[in-house]
């Protein structure tokens, strides 16, 4: 990490707001970095960082915290944070394209609720990759209005060795194998997939550790690992 942006990036992955990270003027600093951290290889993100505001921001900080100014410091370090904070977003949203962007807009809609209240509780448990991997697929059912393709490539994504099964002969009905234990973390997944791209029509059946079984497929027909259809 050597820039602002890069450091509240790193701390979205690892679920730290960016509101409780504070930005403080280093005393002691690098003319070569952004920031100034203990360890030059850290990826941990702590509370407090030091940066040298005029490695990028001279013009903006010069006079700030001359030796010979005194006066009215504590308001001068509150200021320095909320600008180096939003000069971190300015960073962020210079570095998008306009896709990203309608990505961010789909991704404030589930949050908000406008595609349901179980879908805005579900996206909050996705991790940030997983998120935008989401919005994208979105994105690209507007665009194809194909959801049973769109819904097996993040499935497949997600849980490597899922498998879908659609059967049209006498009902609607899919069947989702996962190859992944039912917990939360998981379910939280699939619901959220399944709320946003599965056909109305359609009956859902989930298969999660075990496959059902396959009369001619040897993988699928082993004792103890056989789930009922």
């Amino acid at each position: 990490m050597n820039y602002i942006w890069d450091l509240l990036i790193h701390a979205e992955e690892q679920g730290i707001p960016a509101s409780s990270i504070t930005f403080v003027p280093a005393q002691s600093y690098s003319p070569y970095m952004e920031l100034s951290l203990n360890e030059l290889n850290a990826t941990e993100v702590g509370q407090q960082v030091e940066l040298n505001p005029y490695y990028r921001f001279e013009s903006l900080f010069k006079n700030w915290f001359h030796p010979d100014l005194q006066e009215d410091e504590e308001m001068r370090t509150v200021l320095f944070d909320m600008i180096i904070h939003f000069l971190a977003q300015i960073d962020r949203y210079e570095g998008m394209t306009r896709r990203e962007y309608e990505i961010r807009f789909v991704l404030r809609d589930l949050e908000q609720g406008v595609f349901g209240h179980e879908a805005a509780q579900y996206i909050g448990m996705l991790n940030r990759d997983e998120q935008e991997q989401l919005g994208e697929q979105l994105l690209r059912l507007y665009e194809t209005g194909e959801p049973i393709a769109l819904l097996r490539q993040l499935l497949r994504r997600w849980f490597p060795r899922s498998l879908i099964y659609v059967n049209r002969d006498e009902r609607q009905e899919m069947l989702v194998y996962l190859g992944q234990p039912d917990h939360e973390s998981n379910r939280a997944k699939v619901n959220i997939l399944l709320l946003l791209f599965v056909p109305i029509p359609f009956e859902v059946r989930m298969y999660w550790a075990h496959h059902f079984g396959l009369v001619g497929t040897d993988e699928t027909m082993k004792i103890d690992s056989i789930a009922l259809y």
